[in-house]
């Protein structure tokens, strides 16, 4: 997660939510996560690529899956309040399909999900993680999106937010994000060091609770990924909306076990069988978030 940082936006908030927001039936209903989301699960399996699955979800059938459920559209609760739903979901489900393995759903804290990969809780983490060079450092990333950050405030703006100088206000942020660990707080320092007052940021690890934080008036602007923010905004009625262009654009990726790179070559290979056959394309045009779409998935990919 800039969570992230890609999606070009328009100007209009409504060009935007047809490019790249999920539609008001997911939002408000659920997803309808009984719906046939790609025609990929039903092409069976590839034998080559089942041959470079870890032995360990080889021999269980199954790949357990850390994600934070918080961040809508992308990997959210449905309405059972259980079962995991979103544009990543749908994607990776297509993935793993293809190499013949289930997928166990299973919601954590973001920033405790790189840790839980470590540690061997998850054989993946797919939860919105924008790729960059201090993650890598901890594990093998699969770029498979890319999106950019975006602010977000109450409709009309009425505390006046400029993402270029929001000295003084009070900004929330979902904890472990790099909007938290970086964007925050370089504007902070520019905001110190030029004498003005400090922003007041507020921290929470559910996303869904920082949108909230913006809707009741508790602050004045949240920072988050540019899919969610155009979720919040169609899913609270449009009493939120986008404030300038979405910036700083970069991959989100799978978070795999460092020593797993030949695991991320495959998976990079499944993502190209469903580009090729036009299964990533409808999955991401399902979620309407087809302006993040990439074609050059890579492992560990070169990023600033």
């Amino acid at each position: 997660m800039l969570r992230t940082r890609a999606l070009a936006l328009a100007a209009a908030a409504t060009t935007a939510l047809a490019l790249t927001a999920c539609g008001s039936d997911s939002l408000s209903e659920g997803s309808g996560s009984e719906e046939s989301t790609t025609s990929a699960a039903s092409s069976g399996p590839d034998e080559a690529l089942v041959a470079k699955l870890p032995e360990k979800i080889k021999s269980s059938g199954k790949i357990v899956i850390g994600t934070d459920a918080t961040y809508q559209p992308n990997e959210y609760l449905d309405s059972d309040g259980q079962t995991v739903i979103g544009m990543d979901v749908d994607l990776f489900d297509a993935v793993m399909a293809r190499f013949g393995v289930e997928t166990e759903w299973q919601p954590s804290a973001f920033d405790a999900i790189i840790l839980g990969v470590q540690a061997g809780k998850y054989d993946i983490g797919v939860s919105s993680f924008t790729v960059n060079p201090e993650r890598m450092e901890q594990a093998t990333m699969v770029s498979y999106f890319t999106a950019g950050t975006q602010w977000v405030t109450q409709k009309g703006n009425p505390s006046g937010i400029d993402p270029d100088d929001a000295c003084g206000k009070t900004v929330a942020v979902q904890k472990g994000t790099i909007q938290a660990d970086e964007d925050l707080p370089a504007r902070q320092k520019a905001c110190t060091d030029a004498g003005k007052p400090e922003i007041k940021v507020l921290v929470d690890a559910d996303q869904a609770k920082v949108t909230a934080t913006v809707q009741s008036g508790k602050a004045d602007a949240m920072l988050v990924d540019l899919p969610p923010a155009i979720a919040a905004v169609d899913s609270t009625n449009d009493t939120l909306e986008l404030v300038g262009d979405q910036y700083d654009s970069a991959p989100y990726g799978y978070v795999l076990p460092k020593d797993q790179t030949e695991f991320g070559e495959a998976i990079v290979e499944a993502l190209t069988q469903l580009k090729a056959d036009g299964a990533y394309d409808e999955i991401l045009k399902k979620w309407k978030t087809e302006g993040g779409a990439i074609d050059d998935f890579a492992v560990n990919p070169s990023v600033s």
